[in-house]
């Protein structure tokens, strides 16, 4: 039986392809001609294929090799491309420079696994199959995020997930920076928010409810010029980094760093040990809303996303109904109960960002309804998704079930530690389809992203091992819409061969069965 072609594995699966009789051959020779608009994307080319190929791929005013932005292709929309390569030519065109990035993925997996290698020695001529194809995604949002607030990862950690993302045609990188046990962002009106905030004392072992801790301290903060060479990098990817910041729960952290934010300033706190949901919460007084402002400029100042995530859900609000100063701000704001001050707080941060051109974002539990104006992540039931949406909010869906990468994805047992809850296997993965079933609605579905918490995930071979291979069947439905299993699977196959030229450490059983019954169990906090 012969091996398939090679544009008859891409992952994700192009809209469109034709296969073509011959190859174009690349070589020490082979130029590269960009129009202005595109030199970006023939930086990134040369920067993604020099090292692995050895190919010089220099720019020329006549190459064999073609990257332009050409404003008059209006169907391919911000990301979609086309590429033609013939035995004499590649024609790589888009109305954007970001769908000229995506093309450039694109052509690395047209070439050979070893094309994306460091490794010696290496042939002088690769060749490419001559095909066209005409691409453009399902959903615009499409993206991955990590909690760097649970356990830190460091920025080389965080650039390898960015390149890995842009070879999945994903382009958002989704950044939990603070949570109740370690707050990762540096705010130079507030530097205790890392110095403090960013350590604990030890960790606990297993999942919330254990009495076992590792008696070891961890932490890590970034540095400003860390973040801001992550959000360059990635944009040179095609790749958003979004930040989020908790509010008004699981900011243990920030109140280990200054208890005057909380309900009981008297308070000496630590930054939490435990994993779960803390029940301490920032107060409602106005030091508070001086606070969210500082952090959400110097936020905006470092992130340029169109999006800031304002976390939201998992808030007890124990703290405000026993609160004097709680309750006066309730009555002064009109508001039926204390409770109703976690939609007030959300509000005035929301409003913030909108007046600056941000959009907030929040998760949605149990059909909590977030302000006007945020962007829902719903990820305990898609009915929520649905309420959302009759409501007028943009959507990104993230069901547990379905992108939570950090549950079991086997059923096997005797492994690492993992949340407690349903196995979440590649084909549940695979099957999770973005696009709830709803009536009338004022709002969208952006699209999609998997999530992967860290209360397990101390290294990076942790977050390769949970992310590959399920995080191909995310980014192959939100790009590409629902594929059959057989067509999935066999693409996979002949995929996993570049994650492992990439140096992936991915999960060893990429084709397990789907797992049905399920073992009981509640969804991480978000």
């Amino acid at each position: 039986m012969s091996s398939p072609r090679r544009e008859q594995t891409l992952l994700p699966r192009p809209a469109r392809y034709a296969p073509r009789s011959g190859h174009f051959t690349l070589d020490a020779a082979t130029t590269v001609r960009a129009t202005p608009e595109a030199r970006g994307a023939a930086d990134l080319l040369r920067t993604l294929l020099g090292p692995t190929t050895g190919l010089p791929l220099a720019p020329s005013a006549d190459g064999a090799v073609t990257l332009a932005v050409d404003a008059g292709l209006h169907g391919l929309g911000e990301e979609g491309y086309g590429l033609t390569v013939s035995p004499h030519s590649v024609l790589l065109r888009a109305a954007t420079p970001t769908g000229l990035l995506r093309g450039v993925q694109t052509l690395r997996q047209l070439l050979p696994p070893e094309a994306l290698a460091r490794a010696t020695p290496r042939p002088e001529r690769w060749e490419l199959p001559c095909t066209e194809i005409t691409d453009l995604p399902r959903h615009e949002w499409r993206g991955l995020m990590i909690d760097v607030a649970r356990h830190f990862h460091d920025i080389a950690t965080l650039r390898r997930q960015v390149d890995l993302l842009a070879l999945h045609k994903l382009n958002v990188l989704h950044l939990h920076l603070t949570d109740d046990q370690g707050w990762r962002m540096p705010v130079p009106a507030y530097p205790r928010l890392t110095s403090v905030g960013g350590h604990r004392a030890e960790s606990m072992i297993g999942p919330d409810g254990s009495t076992r801790f590792d008696g070891r301290p961890h932490g890590g903060a970034y540095t400003r010029a860390e973040l801001t060479g992550l959000v360059a990098y990635a944009a040179r990817r095609g790749v958003t980094v979004m930040p989020e910041i908790g509010m008004p729960g699981h900011v243990r952290a920030a109140l280990a760093a200054y208890p005057h934010l909380g309900n009981r300033p008297d308070r000496a706190l630590d930054v939490w040990t435990r994993w779960g949901v803390c029940d301490t919460i920032l107060g409602v007084h106005d030091e508070v809303l001086d606070f969210y402002r500082a952090v959400l400029a110097e936020v905006m100042d470092v992130f340029p996303s169109p999006y800031v995530h304002l976390g939201g859900d998992e808030c007890p609000t124990t703290e405000w109904e026993r609160s004097p100063a709680a309750r006066a701000r309730a009555a002064a704001e009109g508001l039926p109960t204390p409770a109703a001050l976690h939609g007030w707080l959300l509000g005035r941060a929301a409003t913030y960002l909108l007046e600056r051109g941000r959009r907030p974002v929040g998760w949605a539990e149990n059909g909590t309804r977030l302000p006007p104006g945020f962007t829902v992540m719903s990820w305990r039931e898609p009915g929520h998704a649905a309420a959302a949406l009759r409501r007028g909010h943009d959507v990104v869906l993230t069901h547990h079930r379905t992108t939570y990468l950090d549950y079991a994805q086997d059923a096997a047992s005797g492994g690492p530690f993992v949340q407690p809850g349903p196995v979440v296997d590649l084909r549940a993965v695979h099957s999770g389809d973005p696009q709830p079933r709803t009536g009338t609605s004022g709002g969208r579905v952006l699209g999609t992203q998997a999530q992967i918490w860290t209360e397990f995930v101390p290294t990076a071979a942790h977050l390769d091992r949970l992310a590959y291979p399920r995080l191909c069947a995310l980014a192959d439905r939100a790009w590409s819409g629902p594929t059959s299993w057989p067509d999935f699977t066999d693409r996979l196959g002949a995929h996993t061969p570049r994650l492992d030229a990439l140096g992936v450490r991915r999960h060893p059983t990429p084709l397990a069965p789907r797992t049905d019954a399920a073992p009981a169990g509640t969804a991480p906090s978000a």
